[in-house]
């Protein structure tokens, strides 16, 4: 039985791209989803359409911006426009993924950084503040002049490891690349593992060439922690390369977002990767689950952050409070 949370003032409610996590968190939360109907012309234009009284609310907005992207993201602009001009007190948009984070700098000239334009589009449309998981690249939060709180999915990853039979002195958390090795130190901080970092060069987008290994990997079991997986070919190779190169045992593989697009899964199945652990920020259509696929809810975590920010209780506490059993 739901247990429903005192203040009618917060509603929640869930577009297009997950709503399995939103229902989730609302019963974590303990409110009912709000009503409302997302429809298409027959030229592709999108109509929201919110089927009860926000006026004076403290909304919460689901929606992951994952494929389709451009639709997603259209949706969830309109709804916030919606939402503007139907009084409601706040907007809070609940972003599990964050789409185009990658495009967060100019790496040749004459390109666009479109995470930026992303910020200024949901910022102008009328948000008032963000609340997501595991940015690409932690400075996107001063893309937007709103506050956005920024969850971790490192401490959800680590706690799937720490409930596991693994032997904890023979694994080592690695790095694919040099820039996740933030990422790689904090999950290794909470299963108290040294790290390793991969060095690689990338010589197109999507198309990695692995390098060298820097750590000792030899005989460990090897966690890979990367924010997303998209097309795999990254990780695949990384993974190759442990066992090959660097001649560890046994190869696990998590992360955040679980873009796989494209021949992802088949390379995943077809590698020499154990698991491969991700949460639910993007959900997956039933011919991309099961087989090396093990998924962890982030829905009560961010759940919590919702009653957090709404009680203006400080969110802080949820990096480590995962953690207290293991203490």
């Amino acid at each position: 039985m739901m247990v429903h949370y005192s203040d009618p003032k917060l509603k929640i409610f869930s577009l297009s791209s997950n709503r399995p996590l939103a229902e989730k968190i609302a019963e974590s939360v303990g409110v009912e989803l709000g009503k409302l109907t997302v429809s298409h012309f027959s030229d592709g234009e999108i109509k929201v359409n919110i089927e009860e009284s926000i006026r004076g609310c403290h909304v919460y907005v689901v929606q992951s911006t994952s494929h389709p992207v451009n639709d997603n993201l259209m949706e969830l602009l309109i709804m916030i426009d919606a939402l503007k001009r139907a009084s409601a007190k706040t907007i809070n948009v609940i972003m599990p993924y964050y789409g185009y984070a990658r495009q967060d700098r100019k790496a040749k000239p004459r390109e666009p950084i479109t995470s930026k334009l992303v910020a200024n589009m949901i910022t102008q449309a009328g948000a008032d503040r963000l609340l997501t998981v595991d940015l690409h690249a932690a400075q996107i939060q001063g893309f937007f002049d709103i506050p956005v709180d920024h969850l971790l999915g490192a401490p959800l990853l680590a706690n799937y490891f720490l409930e596991k039979d693994l032997d904890l002195e023979e694994v080592v958390v690695v790095s694919p690349d040099h820039g996740g090795v933030t990422r790689a130190r904090k999950l290794a901080e909470f299963l108290k593992a040294p790290i390793a970092i991969i060095d690689k060069r990338r010589p197109k987008d999507n198309v990695a060439e692995i390098m060298n290994i820097i750590g000792n990997v030899e005989g460990k079991t090897c966690i890979l922690i990367d924010d997303m997986i998209d097309t795999a070919g990254t990780i695949s190779l990384a993974a190759n390369a442990l066992k090959e190169v660097g001649h560890a045992t046994d190869v696990y593989v998590c992360c955040t977002h679980a873009v796989l697009s494209g021949p992802a899964i088949e390379r995943l199945n077809n590698s020499i990767i154990k698991e491969v652990v991700v949460t639910d920020t993007i959900d997956l259509p039933e011919e991309k689950q099961g087989g090396k696929i093990v998924t962890v809810s982030v829905s009560e975590l961010m759940a919590e952050a919702i009653t957090r920010i709404h009680e203006n209780r400080p969110v802080s506490p949820l990096f480590i409070e995962k953690f207290s059993k293991h203490k």
